[in-house]
């Protein structure tokens, strides 16, 4: 019986694989900058129009609130305005996850320790940020992506890590720039490693459009889990 021999390679079928895989990765980059630019802009009309409005309100009702005499209308008063201030919060709290002007306006390290903080406070977990002393520069791109990597990685602490300490390291040696978020949890779920988390392949894409690298595995010491994001500058 004659045994046929395996058919090499076609060239053209590889070079056609390329350049599809090519075309997806350069569509896939314009449409996350669209969806960037679109929550930015979103952020601001929140901040613009609504925000504004609320603010211009509660001051309109403390005004108000000087001439009442009435107890029962003064109680009410007090309440609207504690619905206000409710508003506001919830209107402040829609602009920053949509858009944070801190890092347009301050840089990635303002934005992402700003992050840290209010979620250690949100979530009662011990959590630092380590950032470099000097402010370095980064495109807009590079910006958005450290800070999606912050979000994404104490997102995912949040929902499976059981930790009860994260680090958030922010490193910049002038040539490439490293962030890792580490927790002292119970470390990689199957659930985030899984190719259907969608949060972590938007991550990789975004890290592979800035010729970087992201990976997921265990802390230094074996224990936890660490996320890092490393792109060139």
């Amino acid at each position: 019986m004659k045994v046929s021999e395996p058919h090499p390679p076609d060239s053209g079928e590889d070079s056609q694989h390329a350049a599809r895989a090519a075309e997806l990765a350069e569509l896939l980059a314009h449409l996350t900058t669209c969806w960037d630019e679109e929550r930015r802009q979103l952020a601001r009309r929140l901040h613009d129009s609504l925000g504004s409005s609320m603010t211009a309100l509660t001051m309109h009702l403390a005004l108000l609130s000087q001439h009442l005499q009435e107890q029962p209308q003064r109680d009410r008063a007090a309440q609207m305005k504690q619905l206000l201030n409710n508003i506001i919060e919830t209107n402040r709290k829609m602009q920053l996850a949509l858009w944070n002007d801190k890092l347009e306006f301050l840089g990635p390290k303002a934005a992402i320790a700003e992050l840290v903080q209010e979620w250690s406070r949100e979530h009662g977990i011990k959590a630092r940020a380590s950032m470099p002393d000097d402010d370095p520069d980064y495109t807009r791109a590079q910006g958005v992506a450290l800070l999606r990597c912050a979000e994404e990685g104490l997102r995912n602490v949040a929902r499976h890590a059981h930790a009860t300490t994260v680090d958030v390291i922010l490193d910049d040696d002038g040539d490439q720039a490293m962030l890792t978020i580490r927790d002292d949890g119970v470390g990689p779920s199957a659930d985030v490693a899984s190719p259907t988390c969608h949060g972590l392949r938007m991550l990789r894409e975004r890290a592979r459009v800035l010729q970087g690298t992201l990976t997921l595995g265990p802390g230094p010491d074996g224990k936890g889990t660490a996320l890092t994001l490393v792109f060139p500058k």
